[in-house]
C-alpha cells in the first residue's frame, strides 16, 4: 500500500516537460471538469425553472467581477512570470511572492466590504428589467457567495498559480472537478429542504474544498509563504504588469454586466439562454484554448528570458495553427448540431422547447467565435511572457467598444432577441485577436503570416466539405432511424454525427495536405507516452 501511494503521488505531482504535454494534461482534466460542470447545469435545469435560473446565474455576476479582477487580472498575467524569475533565489522568491499574495488578499477584503455595503443598489442598477422580488433574491444569494465562496476560490486559485508556475498541471486540475461534484450532490440532496439555496450551499462547500485540496502544493515547491508585504522589485514589476491587465478585466466585466442588464429587458429566461449558450461555447475554448494558454506561459517566459526568439516565433505560428486545426471544425459542429447539443446538455425536466430553441440559436452565433476565442488565451500569453500587459489592454478597449455598441444597437434600437448579443460577442473577440496578432507581428517581427493564412484556408475548405456531408447524414438519422424524443437517442445522434464528421474532416485534411493533421499523431504519441510512464511507475520494482 505504501508503494502504491508513493507511486500515485509521483503521477499526481509530476512536472510536465513541454507545452504540448502540459496542454494535454490540462485538456484532459478540463474535459473532466467540464463534463461535471455541464452535468451540474443539466441537473439545475431539471430542478428549477428558467425564472429561478435567471436568479441563480445573476447572483454570481458581482462575485465573478471581483474574482476576475483579482485572479484573471492580477494572477494570470504576471504571477507566473515573476515566480519563474525569482525561482532560483529562495529568499527573493519567498519575499516577492508572499508580498504579491498578501496584497491580493488585502484587495479581496476591501472589495468584499465595499460591495456588501452597496450591494442592493448595485444589483438594482445592473438588473433594472427584473421584478423587485427577483432583485431581492439576487441580492440575498450574492451576499452569501461574496462571503462564503469568493475568498476560498481566490486563495485556491493562487495555489493553482503556484502549481502551474512549477509545471504541476495534473494536481491543480483536480480541484475544479471536486468543486462541481459537490454542487451536484448538494442540489440533489438538499433541494427538497432548501430549494434554490441548495446549489448555493454546494457552491460554498465546493469552494472550500477547492482550496483545501490544493494546500499540499505548498509542500511540493521551494516557496515558503510569509505574512509580509514588502516593496520589492517583484512587487513593482507586478504593479507595472497588473494595472493594465486589471483595467482590461474591469472593462471586460463591465461589458459582461451590460449583457446581463440588456437581457433583463428581453423577458424571463433570456439571461439563462445567454448564460448557458455562452458556457457551452466555452467547452471547446476551455479544453483547447485555455489549456494551451495556461500551459504555454511558463515555457514562453523561459524562451523570452533566454532570448530564444526564433524558437519563440515558430511556437507562435505552430500553436495558432494547431489551435485552428482543432477549433475551426469545433465551430462548425456546434452550429450544425446546436439543437441536439442543447437538449443533451441542458434538457432537464423544466427546460421547455422554447428554452431549447432560443438557447440553440444563441449557441450557433456564439460558436462563430470559437477559433479566435481559443487563440485569444494563447496570444495574450505571448505578450505576458515579454512582461507586456498594456498591449492586450488597448486591444481589449477597442474590442469591448465594438461589443457594447453592437449590443446596444441590436437590443435597444433594432429590438432583436438575445441571440443578437452572441453576434456582438463573436464580432468583438474576432476583432480583438486579429488586432493582437498584428501588434505581435510588429513586436517580434517576421512571423510567417503567409504560411498561417494558407494552412488556415485549407482547414476551412476541409471543414465546409465535412460539415455539409455530416449534416446530411445527421438529418437522415434524426427521426428516420433514431427516435430523438428520448435523451439516450439524442446522445447517440451527437456521438455518431461527431464521429462521422471528425473522420471526414481528417480524411479531407489529409487529401488536401493540411500539415497540422500530424498534430493528431503527436497527440496520440504523447498520450501513449504518458500512459507508458504511468504503467512503468506502478510496475517497476523498487
Amino acid at each position: 500500500m505504501h508503494r502504491f501511494l508513493d507511486r500515485t503521488k509521483k503521477i499526481i505531482f509530476a512536472q510536465q516537460g513541454g507545452i504540448f504535454s502540459s496542454a494535454l494534461i490540462l485538456a484532459v482534466m478540463i474535459v473532466t471538469s467540464r463534463i461535471f460542470g455541464f452535468l451540474r447545469y443539466r441537473i439545475l435545469s431539471g430542478y428549477y425553472t428558467k425564472a429561478e435560473l435567471d436568479i441563480f446565474f445573476a447572483s454570481f455576476r458581482i462575485p465573478d467581477i471581483i474574482f476576475e479582477i483579482l485572479i484573471t487580472g492580477a494572477l494570470t498575467s504576471s504571477f507566473i512570470p515573476i515566480f519563474i524569475r525569482f525561482q532560483k533565489n529562495k529568499k527573493e522568491l519567498d519575499e516577492n511572492i508572499s508580498s504579491i499574495i498578501n496584497l491580493i488578499i488585502v484587495f479581496l477584503i476591501v472589495f468584499i466590504l465595499f460591495i456588501l455595503i452597496f450591494l442592493d443598489k448595485i444589483i438594482y442598477f445592473i438588473t433594472p428589467g427584473f421584478q423587485p422580488d427577483k432583485i431581492a433574491l439576487i441580492v440575498f444569494y450574492s451576499r452569501i457567495l461574496l462571503i462564503g465562496q469568493l475568498p476560498f476560490l481566490v486563495i485556491g486559485n493562487i495555489l493553482t498559480g503556484i502549481g502551474q508556475a512549477n509545471k504541476l498541471f495534473f494536481y491543480t486540475s483536480t480541484a475544479p472537478v471536486v468543486y462541481n461534484l459537490v454542487i451536484i450532490a448538494a442540489t440533489i440532496l438538499l433541494n427538497n429542504q432548501f430549494q434554490l439555496l441548495a446549489p448555493v450551499i454546494g457552491t460554498i462547500i465546493g469552494s472550500w474544498l477547492f482550496l483545501v485540496i490544493q494546500a499540499p502544493l505548498l509542500l511540493r515547491t521551494d516557496f515558503f509563504y510569509r505574512f509580509t508585504i514588502k516593496i520589492t522589485s517583484g512587487l513593482k514589476d507586478f504593479f507595472r504588469m497588473v494595472v493594465p491587465r486589471v483595467f482590461t478585466v474591469i472593462v471586460t466585466q463591465l461589458d459582461a454586466t451590460i449583457d446581463l442588464t440588456l437581457t433583463s429587458f428581453l423577458g424571463t429566461g433570456s439571461y439563462t439562454y445567454f448564460y448557458l449558450a455562452q458556457h457551452l461555447q466555452l467547452l471547446p475554448v476551455s479544453v483547447i484554448g485555455i489549456a494551451f494558454g495556461q500551459a504555454s506561459l511558463p515555457y514562453l517566459t523561459e524562451m523570452v528570458e533566454e532570448k530564444r526568439m526564433e524558437e519563440f516565433k515558430k511556437v507562435i505560428i505552430d500553436t495558432i495553427l494547431n489551435l485552428f486545426f482543432m477549433t475551426i471544425p469545433a465551430m462548425s459542429f456546434f452550429i450544425l448540431a446546436r439543437t441536439p447539443l442543447i437538449r443533451l446538455f441542458f434538457g432537464g425536466q423544466k427546460f421547455d422547447w422554447e428554452s431549447t430553441v432560443q438557447t440553440a440559436i444563441t449557441l450557433s452565433f456564439f460558436s462563430l467565435s470559437i477559433p479566435f476565442h481559443s487563440v485569444y488565451y494563447f496570444i495574450t500569453r505571448c505578450f505576458y511572457a515579454t512582461l507586456d500587459s498594456k498591449t492586450p489592454f488597448y486591444a481589449s478597449l477597442i474590442s469591448i467598444f465594438v461589443n457594447t455598441v453592437l449590443s446596444l444597437i441590436f437590443v435597444l434600437v433594432l429590438k432583436l432577441p438575445v441571440w443578437a448579443l452572441a453576434i456582438s460577442f463573436s464580432t468583438s473577440i474576432s476583432v480583438n485577436v486579429i488586432l493582437l496578432f498584428m501588434l505581435l507581428n510588429k513586436k517580434v517581427k517576421n512571423l510567417d503570416v503567409k504560411y498561417l493564412l494558407l494552412e488556415s484556408a485549407k482547414m476551412l475548405v476541409a471543414t465546409v466539405i465535412a460539415s455539409s456531408l455530416a449534416y446530411g447524414l445527421m438529418k437522415l438519422l434524426d427521426g428516420l432511424i433514431l427516435d430523438t424524443t428520448r435523451t439516450i437517442n439524442v446522445f447517440f445522434l451527437v456521438i455518431i454525427g461527431l464521429a462521422i464528421y471528425l473522420l471526414l474532416y481528417l480524411f479531407i485534411s489529409w487529401i488536401i495536405d493540411v500539415k497540422e493533421i500530424y498534430f493528431i499523431t503527436k497527440l496520440l504519441m504523447k498520450a501513449k507516452e504518458y500512459r507508458k510512464k504511468v504503467f512503468d511507475i506502478y510496475t517497476t520494482n523498487e
